[in-house]
């Protein structure tokens, strides 16, 4: 049990990001939750704190740098370090092909999953220095590697551009023992694909055919690898990506 380390978990209020945050706390974690909205936040961390683990809600939006920076910075003092942050927030952001995409809309794309990385990596640094085998883990995308499908092309390189940045803060955080780690989720069962769900719940389900495993992923599926990357036992581990897809990302 990691009864002394701090997780810090963003977009942490649904979805895959919520059932990271039960995990680490049932792996003895202090959990941080993050998200926009307050009372859903407030909810979800007194249902964590109703099963015995030890939780908070901390309400930023990811992709304000000076709401991350000072809100990093008052976990980060009030525990005097910061062992686990994970970059779970992100987001499709909308399909837009790029004849018709606005700025605005590339741009929009670009902060909730780059530029969120960025800026809460770059204020946790410094805690993580303090931290017990301290680490970052990212979420990147099948889409980073084949550009995402119709509309979906900025996505994937906001994606690509995890990737990218999971391995240069490898190389730059590694003289101090920080590790850094990306997933890649392939298509988890989760309210990220609720519209497609329950308008064409025969599309959503056919998905599984081009799985190797057969079946959709499980926001478990991933909670397990992220918690893995930020034990012990990934001590040897940083700047890869791990497929969780059964298989997806090889077709079939």
């Amino acid at each position: 049990m990691n009864t002394n380390r701090v997780a810090i978990v963003t977009g942490a209020t649904s979805g895959i990001g919520f059932e990271v945050a039960k995990r680490l706390g049932q792996d003895g974690y202090k959990v941080v939750l993050n998200g926009l909205q307050h009372d859903l936040g407030e909810a979800k961390a007194k249902e964590l704190t109703d099963l015995g683990y030890t939780a908070e809600f901390c309400g930023f939006d990811v992709t304000d740098e000076e709401a991350v920076a000072a809100n990093i910075t008052k976990i980060g003092d009030k525990y005097g370090k910061i062992d686990v942050l994970v970059n779970n927030a992100g987001g499709l952001g909308g399909r837009s092909r790029f004849e018709e995409m606005t700025t605005e809309f590339y741009r929009g794309v670009m902060a909730l999953n780059l530029d969120s990385v960025f800026f809460a990596s770059r204020s946790a640094i410094p805690y993580l220095k303090k931290g017990e085998h301290p680490t970052i883990i990212n979420y990147t995308s099948n889409a980073a590697w084949n550009a995402g499908g119709p509309g979906a092309g900025i996505y994937g390189t906001s994606k690509a551009g995890v990737h990218a940045i999971t391995r240069a803060l490898a190389k730059d955080l590694a003289e101090y023992g920080i590790r850094v780690n990306a997933v890649s989720p392939g298509t988890i069962d989760t309210p990220f694909h609720s519209q497609i769900k329950s308008t064409k719940p025969e599309v959503f389900a056919s998905w599984a055919n081009n799985i190797m495993l057969g079946r959709l992923g499980q926001p478990e599926d991933v909670s397990g690898v992220v918690a893995f990357l930020a034990s012990k036992d990934a001590s040897f581990i940083t700047a890869e990506t791990i497929q969780i897809g059964g298989g997806q990302a090889l077709g079939i």
